[in-house]
């Protein structure tokens, strides 16, 4: 069929994706085993493994952040890139994910992990990622095969094809049949599995799960169809370039089985990645790497060492990239390499080159960010992937518990962003506080965390400030005095403000129809910020909106007046005029828009109804089966942890989005309350 598509294409990276907890970094630590990267597989609850390395995974028994590892099979160098599962560290995997060339995607026949797993599958699917479907757990499995494919086959878009069918032993599963080997083999914990004779029941079955596969093949190969139709046996391999091929073009999600604990199916699940994955060539063209003789790569992830400096983590997509090399990016910042690294988890080696297809670690590039592509080229590239974090959903204001590390959190929380984009930081203008933004709880915690193993920074925290404001209902006349006596020169400036509200969400204006000079013009534009400065905090404690002052009268003294009088006095009339304007308070009210698997829509709504939100609406999410979207406003006050609940309600997959929509009044107890805790705090 052309081009041996089974033949081996230089370095390999292959990522490892799946739901929380579904035995991704357990499956690193098995390959890392199997081909001799290590002794022996290391355990997640022990903390050894490679993967999960860093303090914050070992103490939470959860991947935290992507970690990379590379090995050898067959004389093919691998990279894997274990990515986390939980949807709150999901930024790490759509960063890493353009440079892979492939992905096995680790589950579980577990129904509530389906809509998590349908979100990777999306991704990888938008992609164009090639994608094979491991089963783990297998020893554990309570369904037939066939209905375990039922179960999971609404979270791909592509058909699920089954490789392997299990071999049965009563109720235990001892091993798999290979369909398109033909072979079946039983499973030894922690060796190689055993060819056995494939006969009787077993041998029924591969005939006929065979059969379905070579449909499901067909359906884009009509020679083969023709073949099936003609009760021709297809060659065994036509039947691997067929499975390359579909899998390359994203026609398939072919699905292999085993056990990730006891290592079982781990070298099938090698040799399949070896003839089947495409290469760093497949790759570069499905990013649009255009023919070059520079080195070109794509930086996937960035790490701030405790000690050792900035690393990037980078795909060579071609050429070769020396120690040394200075690099442009597509970011138009440029910087030189110092220290090209093999990596291995927390482990890495220095090497004098990367060639094309490989992953490594760069050294001391601090001008370059993840998401950039670098070229060793004298001009900058064009960028080859934009990876934008989605919106943060949860915030907390922290503070340093030391003041005298003000300046250093302040530098760690860049250092911080710079790995996790999804992470943002804003400064409240109101309160002055740092606003730390993340992707959930436990998104937040492990930042605090790193904050201070790493940075060395202690922080407290709270809940953020509610933008709470308040206006007014009434209309006054109100006159503002200043008079100040202290020897040689005083103080003077007496004007009167007409004070009436405005339309709601129409701001603040200042006029003035001062005549016969009662305000001499140069003291107007004083009087202004005197007004202003009122406005900061009114009655209730709150900035005050939606109001019109005009100055339309007052008087000056001829050497006591300046701009402070004026100003103060200005202050004075509105602070004591605001209090008789019949003061309401106001809430931030926000359109909140949530994406939930449909079981879980009467929760949500329920949810919401529970948290003062008016629903509008629902409809089912576009493009996306089984799922619904809802909208509704909702008060800022309540959206505070929504995310936790919706989690909770979801599985873990549920998110939204918000958008600030109006200010609406606040009245009788509710307002008592938030009037005196603001009180309280203060």
């Amino acid at each position: 069929m052309g081009q041996d598509v089974r033949s081996p294409r230089g370095p390999r990276c292959i990522a490892l994706v799946g739901p929380f907890q579904s035995g991704k970094t357990t499956l690193l630590e098995a390959i890392l085993a199997r081909t001799g990267a290590i002794k022996t597989a290391g355990s997640v609850d022990a903390g050894t493994c490679v993967g999960d390395a860093s303090p914050e995974a070992r103490l939470h028994k959860m991947g935290v952040g992507l970690t990379a590892a590379t090995t050898s099979f067959m004389g093919d160098s691998y990279t894997f890139i274990d990515c986390p599962g939980s949807v709150e560290f999901a930024h790490d995997m759509r960063a890493a994910l353009p440079a892979v060339d492939a992905a096995v995607v680790v589950c579980e026949a577990d129904e509530k992990k389906l809509p998590q797993l349908q979100i990777i599958l999306r991704e990888l699917e938008e992609l164009g990622i090639p994608r094979f479907l491991f089963l783990n757990k297998i020893d554990r499995a309570n369904k037939r095969i066939r209905e375990t494919l039922a179960t999971l086959q609404p979270a791909s878009r592509v058909p699920l094809v089954l490789r392997q069918i299990p071999v049965w032993n009563g109720d235990l599963i001892e091993g798999f049949v290979d369909l398109a080997l033909e072979r079946a083999f039983v499973y030894r914990e922690h060796k190689p599995s055993e060819v056995v004779e494939l006969e009787g029941g077993n041998l029924d079955r591969e005939k006929e799960a065979r059969f379905s596969m070579l449909e499901k093949l067909a359906d884009h190969d009509d020679a083969l169809m023709e073949q099936l139709l003609e009760d021709i046996q297809p060659p065994r391999d036509a039947v691997f370039d067929d499975l390359a091929r579909e899998l390359r073009e994203g026609l398939i999600c072919p699905v292999l089985l085993g056990s990730a604990i006891r290592e079982n199916g781990v070298l099938r699940l090698m040799k399949a990645l070896r003839h089947e994955a495409p290469g760093v060539a497949e790759t570069a063209k499905r990013l649009g790497v255009k023919d070059s003789k520079d080195a070109l790569a794509y930086v996937f992830k960035t790490v701030h060492l405790q000690h050792g400096g900035k690393l990037s983590l980078a795909r060579v997509l071609a050429g070769r990239l020396d120690d040394g090399a200075t690099l442009q990016s597509s970011s138009g910042e440029s910087g030189r390499v110092s220290g090209v690294l093999a990596v291995s988890g927390t482990h890495d080696s220095k090497r004098p080159s990367a060639e094309a297809g490989d992953a490594v670690a760069l050294g001391k590039l601090d001008a370059i960010k993840t998401g950039d592509t670098v070229s060793s080229g004298k001009t900058a590239p064009a960028s080859l992937v934009s990876v934008v974090p989605a919106a943060p959903v949860l915030s907390i204001s922290i503070a340093a518990t030391d003041r005298k590390d003000d300046v250093k959190l302040g530098q760690a929380l860049l250092r911080l962003n710079e790995e996790d984009p999804s992470l943002t930081m804003i400064q409240n203008p109101r309160t002055h506080d740092t606003v730390l933004w993340g992707q959930g709880e436990m998104h937040l915690r492990v930042a605090q965390e790193r904050l201070k193993d790493r940075f060395g920074v202690s922080v407290k925290s709270h809940p953020p400030a509610i933008g709470y404001q308040e206006t007014i209902r009434k209309p006054i006349t109100q006159r503002g005095r200043h008079k100040k006596q202290s020897g040689g020169h005083g103080q003077f400036g007496d004007v009167v403000l007409d004070i009436k509200p405005k339309p709601r969400g129409s701001g603040f204006e200042f006029h003035e129809k001062v005549v016969g000079g009662a305000v001499p013009r140069n003291y107007i534009g004083a009087v202004e910020e005197g007004v202003v400065d009122a406005l900061a905090r009114g009655p209730l404690g709150f900035p005050v909106i939606d109001v019109d002052v005009t100055l339309t009268d007052g008087s000056y003294h001829s050497v006591d007046s300046s701009d402070l009088a004026f100003r103060t006095a200005a202050r004075i009339g509105v602070s004591e005029g605001l209090p008789q304007c019949q003061p309401v308070l106001l809430e931030p009210i926000h359109l909140v828009e949530i994406v939930c698997p449909t079981d879980a829509t009467a929760k949500i709504n329920a949810i919401l109804s529970a948290r003062r939100g008016q629903i509008l609406g629902f409809d089912t999410r576009e493009g996306w089966s089984g799922w619904d979207c809802v909208r509704a406003t909702m008060p800022e006050a309540e959206i505070g942890d929504l995310i936790v609940e919706l989690r909770s309600a979801t599985a873990g997959a549920g998110s939204f989005t918000r958008q600030f929509d109006r200010m609406a009044e606040v009245t009788g107890r509710a307002a008592d309350q938030i009037i005196a805790a603001h009180r309280d705090a203060a």
